[in-house]
């Protein structure tokens, strides 16, 4: 899997910020294991930086709940909490429906494009030529590029948090679900709503996509 972060955009990014995203999206689809224990200089020499950016990326990484430390024992990638399910399904049940809206009305030019872009992707997306693994990274693509066109920082930087840790949920049971490609071919009309300009639209089926997707973790469960 490519070692590059999924946010749209092309702005330079510092070392640590590029750290931090790799790091993370690691973590999120479990290429690093829940429990696995985070070594600074294989992480830095995979990367292809030094110690410094990999430890300002996991200090991040702490605080976002992906990483744990424990005094005389390391740092560990954290467990993936079955219970935590309802908990960040009531934040995003919440907060998914005003980004969509937000979205909607605020969406620039670039934003668009990089939508119809993911939606295109979404279309021709094949579960017989793309595997568990590549349609989770095109669904945070899309969830990323939908929170970016809200052009709010703070909720950029608190949905990207949630569904992170919704999609580590989403990977660990990624073997029992029957129809990973349709949930997530279900973005397409909301890619579509949020173009056209329809928050009462993008809202109501950025809701319904959330609790679809505890109904399927459930079923799987």
């Amino acid at each position: 899997m490519q070692q590059t972060a999924t946010e749209p955009g092309g702005e330079e990014l510092s070392l640590a910020e590029r750290a931090y995203r790799v790091i993370r999206d690691r973590l999120v689809m479990l290429e690093i294991r829940p429990g696995s224990p985070i070594n600074e200089d294989q992480l830095a020499q995979s990367l292809g930086v030094g110690r410094t950016p990999v430890r300002e990326a996991l200090k991040r990484l702490q605080y976002e709940r992906l990483i744990a430390t424990y005094p005389r024992r390391g740092t560990f990638a954290t467990d993936v909490n079955i219970t935590d399910l309802a908990h960040i399904s009531e934040v995003r049940q919440e907060l998914e429906p005003l980004a969509a809206a937000q979205a909607a009305r605020r969406a620039t030019a670039t934003d668009r494009g990089t939508l119809t872009a993911l939606r295109r992707e979404l279309e021709s997306a094949d579960p017989r030529r793309h595997n568990a693994a590549e349609l989770m990274l095109l669904d945070l693509q899309v969830h990323r590029a939908i929170y970016t066109a809200t052009h709010n920082p703070y909720l950029v930087d608190t949905l990207i948090h949630y569904d992170n840790l919704a999609t580590r949920i989403w990977c660990l049971f990624v073997d029992r679900l029957t129809d990973m490609a349709g949930h997530v071919s279900e973005h397409g009309p909301l890619i579509e709503a949020i173009v056209s300009g329809d928050p009462d639209k993008a809202a109501h089926l950025a809701g319904s996509h959330v609790v679809g997707f505890e109904q399927a973790i459930r079923a799987a469960i």
